[in-house]
């Protein structure tokens, strides 16, 4: 481990805690649309009945659950190998993986014409852009 009082240290330090934080965003989304995927559609459906994508609710929840699943069990696993053997490979799809979830929420949000819904989403996609370049360094 390096001296974290240095650049290379933070940059560690950051590769660390934004592989973690995309881990727990993704995985903690992912596996609630798992556990409760009838009340997630439902209140989707909701959400999306004066949109063109309306009748396809049920296929957007699977292809967001299999992404956000995937972001996060990437973010996870590469968080303990960045930290194991300084490779952030596997963090760096996990940030690609999530970049690519977000901007699919952020397309619904803004079909469901759900404009301050779509804004929450800018701060986590900066952030997930930050760990993608972060953890292309090496």
């Amino acid at each position: 481990m390096p001296t974290l009082h240095t650049l290379t240290g933070a940059i560690f330090l950051l590769e660390i805690l934004s592989s973690a934080f995309l881990a727990v965003l993704f995985l903690q989304s992912g596996i609630d649309k798992v556990v409760d995927r009838r009340g997630n559609v439902e209140w989707l459906k909701g959400h999306f009945a004066k949109s063109p994508l309306a009748g396809v609710v049920p296929a957007m929840v699977t292809v967001i659950t299999i992404l956000e699943v995937a972001a996060g069990t990437l973010s996870a696993i590469g968080c303990v190998v960045i930290i194991l053997s300084r490779d952030s490979t596997l963090a760096f799809y996990g940030a690609v993986v999530s970049a690519i979830a977000i901007v699919a929420l952020f397309f619904g949000q803004r079909m469901a014409k759900d404009y301050a819904g779509a804004a929450v989403l800018v701060p986590y996609f900066l952030l997930t852009l930050a760990a993608i370049y972060l953890l292309a360094q090496r």
